[in-house]
């Protein structure tokens, strides 16, 4: 299990960026989860939200959002992936495949996702707990429980 590190400076700030677009993703009848992309300086490079039901696209997860509206990068070292919910596998491999060096977690007390798995590999992980997203989930879950496991896969 990990356990929280120490936080960033600027992890409560960056995190804020992807839960207001949880907050807009849920105004638009989809999914609670929101991500967003930062080079290690605090630059905003992408942010987006889980846009499954508003796209009729199975594929575009918050984080995946978060990634294509940054656009083409030489590397992804030196960036930060922002999530309000802990990346499912699918996320989690985008973080892999593209060496993101570091993740960036509001939460994994409603799920549970692969950021043990990214730890292992070397990804650096901070997980906040923080009791906005926990809500938002909670809430979203108890209210949608049917596009919810739509969107876990079960």
């Amino acid at each position: 299990m990990t356990e929280p590190h120490a936080v960033h400076p600027s992890a409560d700030s960056m995190l804020a960026v992807a839960r207001e677009q949880a907050r807009l993703g849920l105004a638009e009848g989809g999914i609670p989860i929101g991500a967003a992309l930062f080079h290690k300086d605090g630059t905003l490079l992408g942010a987006g939200r889980n846009r499954r039901v508003q796209d009729d696209d199975p594929s575009m997860h918050a984080e995946t959002s978060a990634f294509r509206a940054a656009g083409r990068l030489r590397g992804y070292q030196d960036t930060i992936m922002v999530t309000t919910l802990s990346p499912c596998w699918y996320c989690s491999g985008l973080v892999r495949q593209f060496n993101i060096g570091q993740v960036v977690i509001g939460e994994a007390t409603t799920f549970y996702g692969g950021h043990d798995w990214l730890a292992e590999n070397g990804v650096g992980i901070t997980l906040l707990n923080d009791a906005e997203c926990i809500s938002l989930m909670r809430d979203f879950i108890a209210a949608r429980p049917d596009l919810w496991y739509e969107d876990i896969g079960e």
